[in-house]
């Protein structure tokens, strides 16, 4: 078990990173689980926890989940915790799900399940070389769907799940913070504006997918062929066109009607494609305005261009 170094001891009080004192008001008490699959990220958002004023533990053990709870309760000046139970458990993990039930009524408690494809994982397993929890015998591969079973109880009954697939570690930790601090935003999700080439596929984790095909495409004239949705000239040319001006209004106005609602039922992010033939031109172009658009009001929006030359 690993617990962030203490800056201060009090008796009555649980050891450890001593959260900032607040003038306004003193913390409801809460626990927050962070659990999830090898290699998502988990010692990542635990940081971001300790940065948000958490008291944070590392690979606690689950039987000692409820006394950790009960110390929380009557600590005066510790009221927010984190921690992180994994499979590094070995058989007393499964051991989590009734624990939690116990604690639930105890604390106010939060389950972040973290998980992320196999391909994302088998590249992380892959680029820091570290052997998976479950054992050197079995390739990374194999251990990863025998994990995944084992957590499909406690992932039923997660709070948030999060794909760590979609984030780089900044983006991951900026995620965590803005949904777990103090006074969090009510836009609070991350939309992704996706651009492709339906010739190329469509993208796997995408949540909407919008065709703009109907699109005049600026492909067949010969001086805007080289260039992206990106250049002035070419998205002067999309914009010309009055079915554009009207798809980008129109999609617009749903998404904001519609970013609330998916925000109301827990969802964190939102991934949003919108593809033409190539993935070059009127795609490019359409997803950076709508994205304008989302910022404009006031939703974190990122745009990744899959198919665009660079």
């Amino acid at each position: 078990m690993a617990a962030r170094k203490p800056n201060s001891t009090r008796k009555g009080s649980l050891p450890g990173r001593k959260p900032p004192r607040t003038t306004e008001h003193q913390h409801a008490p809460e626990l927050v689980i962070i659990t999830g699959m090898s290699g998502s990220g988990k010692a990542s958002v635990l940081k971001a926890f300790e940065d948000l004023g958490y008291y944070c533990v590392d690979n606690l053990p689950v039987e000692l989940i409820p006394r950790f709870a009960e110390l929380a309760m009557q600590s005066g000046e510790i009221r927010r915790t984190a921690l992180v139970v994994d499979v590094r458990e070995g058989s007393k993990f499964d051991r989590l799900p009734e624990i939690l039930k116990g604690i639930r009524r105890l604390i106010p408690t939060k389950v972040v399940y973290l998980e992320a494809s196999d391909a994302v994982l088998l590249r992380r397993f892959s680029e820091t070389r570290r052997p998976h929890p479950l054992g050197n015998d079995a390739p990374v591969k194999s251990a990863l769907k025998t994990e995944r079973r084992q957590l499909s109880a406690i992932r039923a009954l997660a709070d948030f799940v999060i794909d760590t697939s979609k984030f780089n570690v900044h983006e991951l930790r900026a995620h965590i913070t803005e949904r777990f601090q103090e006074q969090s935003s009510d836009k609070n999700i991350l939309v992704s504006c996706v651009s492709f080439g339906f010739r190329h596929g469509v993208p796997e984790d995408a949540d909407l997918v919008f065709d703009v095909r109907f699109l005049p495409n600026p492909h067949f004239v010969p001086e805007f062929r080289p260039l992206t949705g990106r250049d002035p000239r070419v998205a002067k040319y999309i914009r010309s066109f009055p079915q554009t001006k009207e798809f980008i209004q129109r999609i617009s106005d749903l998404l904001v009607y519609l970013l609330p609602h998916y925000i109301h039922e827990g969802k964190s992010y939102l991934t949003i494609g919108f593809g033409c033939t190539g993935g070059q031109h009127r795609s490019v172009m359409i997803a950076e305005d709508v994205a304008k658009r989302l910022r404009g009001a006031e939703y974190r929006v990122k745009v990744i261009h899959r198919d665009s030359p660079k």
